[in-house]
C-alpha cells in the first residue's frame, strides 16, 4: 500500500483533493460523531457531479455503506464505498449554511461558520462556485427517517477511529467540509478533527 497523502483536517476546516482512478480515500473519524460533508465531481468535467437522486435510485436505499456507489446525474460511477466500519451514512440531510442556521436556530446564528461557506472557499480553488454546489453526502451523520416520513438530525452512531474508504472509479475531485455545526448533535455539539488518507491503486 502506497500512501500518497495523509492529512489531518482541523475542526471546522475545508479540504480538497483529486483522486486518480483506482486510488482510495480513507476518511477517519478521530474523535467520534464528527459529520463530514462531502461533494465529488468528475475531475475532467466538473459538470458531471455527485447526484443524490441517481445514487439513491440505483441502490434503492437512502443510506450509504459498503458497496454503495456514488453516481453522477447520468448514472456514471464516481466513487465506491469499499469499506465502512460505521455502518450508515446520510444522503438527505444537506449542508448547513448561514441561511439554514438562521431558519432553524435563530438569527443570532447567522454569522456562525457553516459548511456551504467551506465548500465555496475550497471549491473556488478549482474554479467552482455556488451554482456547482449540489445535495451532498454527510459521512458519519445520523439522519433516521421515521415511518411517517419525518426525519431529524440526532446523536451519531460513530465512534473514535471508525472509517469509511472510497475507491475512485475515474479521476475525481473531492470537496470536504469538516462540519462546524454546533447547534445540533451531528458533531456532538463539539466539532473535532478528521483524518484523510489517500493511498495508491495497489491498496
Amino acid at each position: 500500500m502506497t500512501i500518497i497523502s495523509d492529512t489531518e483536517v482541523a475542526a471546522r476546516a475545508p479540504y480538497s483533493t483529486v483522486l486518480r482512478e483506482g486510488e482510495t480515500l480513507a476518511i477517519i473519524d478521530l474523535g467520534g460523531n464528527q459529520a463530514v460533508d462531502f461533494l465529488c465531481y468528475d475531475a475532467a468535467d466538473t459538470a458531471k457531479r455527485y447526484s443524490a437522486a441517481a445514487t439513491i435510485t440505483a441502490q434503492r436505499n437512502i443510506f450509504l455503506t459498503t458497496g454503495s456507489v456514488l453516481r453522477t446525474g447520468e448514472g456514471a460511477p464516481l466513487l465506491t464505498v469499499v469499506e465502512d466500519t460505521c455502518g450508515r451514512h446520510d444522503t438527505i440531510g444537506g449542508a448547513c449554511s448561514k441561511e439554514s442556521n438562521s431558519l432553524r436556530y435563530g438569527q443570532h446564528t447567522r454569522y456562525q461558520h457553516a459548511c456551504v461557506e467551506n465548500f465555496l472557499t475550497e471549491g473556488a480553488k478549482w474554479g467552482l462556485g455556488k451554482r456547482d454546489l449540489v445535495s451532498n453526502v454527510n459521512w458519519y451523520m445520523n439522519v433516521p427517517v421515521e415511518q411517517d416520513g419525518t426525519l431529524g438530525i440526532v446523536d451519531g452512531i460513530s465512534a473514535p477511529g471508525l472509517e469509511v474508504k472510497l475507491r475512485a472509479e475515474t479521476d475525481v475531485l473531492v470537496l470536504v467540509s469538516n462540519c462546524p455545526q454546533i447547534n445540533n448533535p451531528c458533531n456532538g455539539f463539539d466539532p473535532t478533527p478528521v483524518r484523510m488518507i489517500v493511498t495508491g491503486g495497489d491498496a
